[in-house]
């Protein structure tokens, strides 16, 4: 693994770091090839189910690094393939992904974070479009990803204005899952990184692949995709587990079924 990105694993849950905080934590080529490695592996790894992205110091990511382009580092850009210059964001992977965000997720690393599935973030992180700012191109999927978080109008709005977007807006906007005390994102985030690790992963994987197709199907097909993933999980045996569980009194009020099938 890179210098610049750190992994950790404990009870199911990768943990990936851009260390690179002198930087702000800003994605270089060498960086980007580690992020989407560590995702790679981390999609690959049975003991591990849920992953957390996430940024060292006071910074989630500042975007692409501006000074490596300057002193004439150039990225491949192509219409295929899973190399994108931030890294992971054309990787479509099996389990989810959250981001754990405190200070700036802008440019590249507003990219970054939309990847995910869920984004926690402290209070005083802030996000934008700031490439707008030096004539850098959205080609990290900014254009695809933020029109279905946040609708067409606010997507259009940030990506022409670049203006910056606090926490809260993004939390009223769609954009973030949670807000939270500063400096408490990566344990937030590590607390619903264990509750999705302890359910029953079949079921868990299955909906949300169900749901991250159904975004470019039509309707006929995406109730067929969905019944064929729902069938997938039935033949795991996860219900019938789940269901002797329930009938023993796991389950109630809230309280979670005491083990899971993969």
């Amino acid at each position: 693994m890179s210098r610049t990105v750190t992994v950790t694993k404990h009870s199911g849950v990768t943990v990936v770091t851009i260390d690179r905080s002198d930087r702000k934590n800003a994605v270089d080529l060498p960086t980007a090839t580690a992020l989407i490695e560590a995702f790679e592996r981390f999609d690959r790894d049975d003991s591990s189910r849920v992953a957390i992205l996430t940024g060292a110091g006071a910074a989630f990511c500042a975007g692409a690094d501006l000074m490596a382009i300057a002193e004439g580092e150039r990225k491949p850009l192509e219409e295929e393939g899973t190399f994108a210059p931030m890294g992971p964001v054309r990787l479509s992977l099996s389990k989810p992904v959250i981001a754990a965000i405190e200070g700036p997720a802008v440019a590249g690393g507003l990219e970054l974070a939309a990847w995910c599935d869920l984004r926690v973030a402290g209070r005083s992180a802030y996000f934008g479009m700031f490439n707008r700012r030096f004539g850098v191109p959205s080609c990290d999927l900014a254009s695809v990803r933020l029109p279905r978080l946040i609708g067409y109008g606010r997507a259009m709005d940030l990506m022409l204005t670049g203006r910056t977007v606090t926490a809260p807006e993004a939390l009223a906007i769609g954009l973030l899952t949670r807000v939270v005390d500063d400096g408490a994102a990566l344990a937030t985030a590590s607390e619903i990184a264990a509750e999705l690790a302890s359910v029953p992963q079949t079921a868990m994987r299955n909906d949300r692949r169900a749901l991250v197709d159904a975004v470019d199907l039509d309707e006929k097909a995406a109730i067929a995709n969905e019944i064929r993933l729902a069938r997938a999980t039935l033949e795991s045996g996860e219900l019938e587990y789940g269901a002797m569980e329930f009938a023993r009194g796991a389950g109630r009020n809230g309280r979670r079924v005491s083990g899971s099938l993969r």
